[in-house]
């Protein structure tokens, strides 16, 4: 490793103690991130301007200390080709294993599949894995996920959760994207509901594609009573948000209906969350010196934050 990436990492690791727990005792960090284009790299410390793709070992070292952060992390956009996933395992050690879809087929699906990374000192797959795949009779705007989502279950201090990752398509205008969010938030909804079924702790993750507070995917998503915990709610979803122009792309929810008082209750079981979370800002910590904007930035690193939170799973 190069000194100006030693140094690098040295910087971003400060800023990761500073502002994500440790991961000690009964606690649990989730994480999701949209990590643009994973799919191949040039085997190079730092990839030259002739160099294509961009991503390099500088880039995947960097994406590697912070997914070491969390417990879990929902990834999306891992593409067909999964050199760049598996080179990222191989920094994060023999320590952390993954698990993921197979590829989404067809022009929307854009070769993308869904992954989850996990530390396998702290979690354990429960041996429930599958994606979610729409009736012939649901009654939905959208026949089928042009990305099919991904479930997963965990065990952390011998208790379950579930988190279900989707990146809904993007399409041409807002409007495109809502009878894909629609029927996903409705599916999980009916899932949870479902007596006798193995739906206990269900969380869904990663990126919806909801341009902003209050929009029709904001409302549809808060119909099913997924309610987006609010210590999110003013955290950037990506590199080039500022404080016009805000999206709420990324999320972290679980069900929390509302009761005939008005009043919330959360349906998680054996798991506490007390509002600790948020994102990581890794810009001004990743590649310095190389003087690169923030979108040439993104082909090495994301576009999107990574965001995450923190939960207590009593032993």
């Amino acid at each position: 490793m190069p000194s100006e990436v030693a140094e690098d990492l040295a910087g971003l690791r400060a800023e990761l103690d500073r502002v994500v727990p440790a991961k000690v005792g009964a606690n649990l960090l989730i994480g999701t991130w949209n990590l643009r284009s994973l799919s191949g790299y040039t085997d190079r410390w730092t990839s030259r301007a002739t160099d294509s793709p961009k991503r390099d070992w500088h880039s995947m070292a960097c994406i590697a200390e912070v997914v070491s952060r969390f417990d879990v992390t929902a990834v999306q956009e891992a593409r067909r080709d999964t050199s760049a996933l598996f080179a990222v395992l191989s920094l994060l050690g023999e320590d952390y294993r993954v698990v993921a879809s197979d590829v989404a087929e067809g022009d929307k699906g854009n070769d993308e599949r869904l992954a989850y990374v996990y530390d396998a000192r702290r979690v354990q797959p429960s041996g429930l894995i599958g994606e979610i795949v729409l009736p012939d009779d649901a009654q939905n705007d959208v026949k089928q996920f042009a990305r099919t989502p991904y479930a997963a279950g965990f065990v952390r201090n011998e208790v379950e959760f579930i988190l279900t990752t989707v990146h809904v398509l993007w399409g041409k205008k807002p409007a495109d994207r809502l009878p894909e969010l629609t029927a996903f938030a409705r599916w999980m909804r009916t899932w949870a509901d479902r007596p006798r079924d193995w739906n206990r702790n269900l969380m869904v993750l990663g990126d919806f594609n909801i341009d902003r507070h209050g929009d029709p995917l904001w409302q549809e998503f808060f119909a099913t009573g997924l309610y987006p915990p609010a210590v999110l709610h003013d955290v950037s979803r990506t590199i080039f948000d500022d404080d016009r122009d805000r999206h709420y792309y990324d999320q972290i929810s679980w069900f929390s209906p509302t009761l005939a008082d008005g009043t919330t209750e959360s349906r998680l079981e054996g798991i506490r969350f007390d509002q600790v979370g948020g994102n990581v800002d890794f810009v001004p910590h990743v590649l310095t010196g190389s003087g690169l904007d923030r979108t040439q930035m993104s082909w090495r690193i994301s576009d999107h934050y990574p965001l995450w939170l923190e939960f207590t799973v009593p032993g």
